[in-house]
């Protein structure tokens, strides 16, 4: 989150910078200074602020490292709206390190996972440049392929245009790294016969990005409209 933004999110509710300080727990003048760039907005005030005064979660700091769990990531999920984890509210996190680090679990919940493309249908602004770069490095670019493959063909039928506008070059990067190899949409620890099986009942789609799963927009239908 840059200082403009942070400043941008504050003034939006009506906040002093006085108020905000102390709401952040920071000193005043501390505050002034991440506002007019003189310090950088830490990942910590940053959160605080999104979840405070309603900013933007896509306007957070990028971390590609972090590990988070199963549970954690259902609570993140619900933090950022999922229909299906309303119940469940964890921190906010940026949503393009949310996907990043959900689709590099080698096993991931099913309930979590079919929640990846109602991510992508919610925020297809996030930071696309820094997604794409960390799926290739960790040769993911076939999960995160399927998964804006399916949010596309739910946008098709319900969504908005600009979501349509916005995954179009997505898919067409995603398209020209595609793997070769089989994989899993985050279900490795499957024994081999289960992937054998799926392998051929598995939609028309997942077979395009050679992944073995049954998952379809069929299965979204709780969510699309």
């Amino acid at each position: 989150m840059t200082g403009l933004a942070l400043e941008t999110v504050r003034k939006r509710q009506g906040v002093t910078q006085v108020q905000a300080a102390k709401l952040l727990g920071l000193s005043q003048p501390m505050l002034s200074h991440m506002e007019t760039g003189k310090r950088n907005v830490s990942l910590e005030v940053a959160q605080r602020a999104a979840e405070l005064f309603g900013g933007d979660p896509t306007a957070l700091p990028l971390d590609p490292l972090p590990r988070h769990s199963d549970e954690t990531l259902a609570s993140e999920l619900g933090r950022l709206g999922y229909p299906g984890y309303a119940h469940l509210s964890g921190r906010l996190r940026n949503p393009a390190e949310f996907l990043l680090d959900a689709l590099d679990h080698s096993d991931l919940d099913v309930r979590t996972t079919e929640g990846l493309p109602w991510v992508v249908l919610r925020y297809p602004h996030l930071d696309w440049s820094w997604l794409l770069r960390e799926v290739k490095l960790r040769n993911r670019q076939n999960r995160l392929g399927f998964v804006a493959s399916l949010a596309n063909k739910i946008a098709l039928q319900n969504g908005p245009v600009v979501v349509l506008n916005v995954l179009e070059p997505v898919l067409r990067e995603l398209e020209d790294a595609r793997l070769a190899r089989e994989d899993t949409l985050c279900q490795e620890s499957w024994p081999l016969s289960r992937k054998q099986h799926v392998r051929a009942v598995r939609s028309k789609l997942a077979a395009h990005w050679n992944l073995d799963t049954r998952l379809s927009e069929v299965d979204l239908a709780h969510y699309a409209a």
